[in-house]
């Protein structure tokens, strides 16, 4: 299940960036390069939804379902992970330092009068 969404995803992702790449800007028509700026399209002058503004929301809704699944699945408890588990914990025993021996004291020299 999971391979498949990965597999799905990476698809997705290439076409919303294919699909984007292909549309065109907002000023891309001929009459606004050279200033007309009056638009005279039957859905006023944003124009109606094309349908590669169609495809784009189908194909970004897709990407945001398939991100929201495999985070999801990965989150699931039970899955193979990266990281070994410790099975019992050892306790370091911290170890005791004994004291340290006293050297013996040299005998003092007694001063000769």
């Amino acid at each position: 299940m999971q391979g498949f969404l990965i597999v799905l995803h990476v698809f997705v992702s290439i076409s919303l960036i294919t699909i984007v790449l292909l549309q065109a800007g907002k000023g891309a028509d001929l009459g606004a390069t050279f200033g007309t700026g009056s638009s005279q399209s039957l859905f006023g002058a944003g124009g109606g939804s094309t349908f590669l503004g169609k495809m784009t929301a189908a194909a970004a809704i897709i990407f945001m379902l398939t991100s929201l699944s495999l985070a999801y699945l990965s989150g699931k408890s039970g899955g193979s992970s990266v990281m070994p588990t410790n099975k019992a914990a050892v306790k370091a025993v911290p170890k005791t330092i004994p004291p340290p021996a006293t050297a013996p004291v040299a005998p003092q020299q007694q001063e000769k009068k």
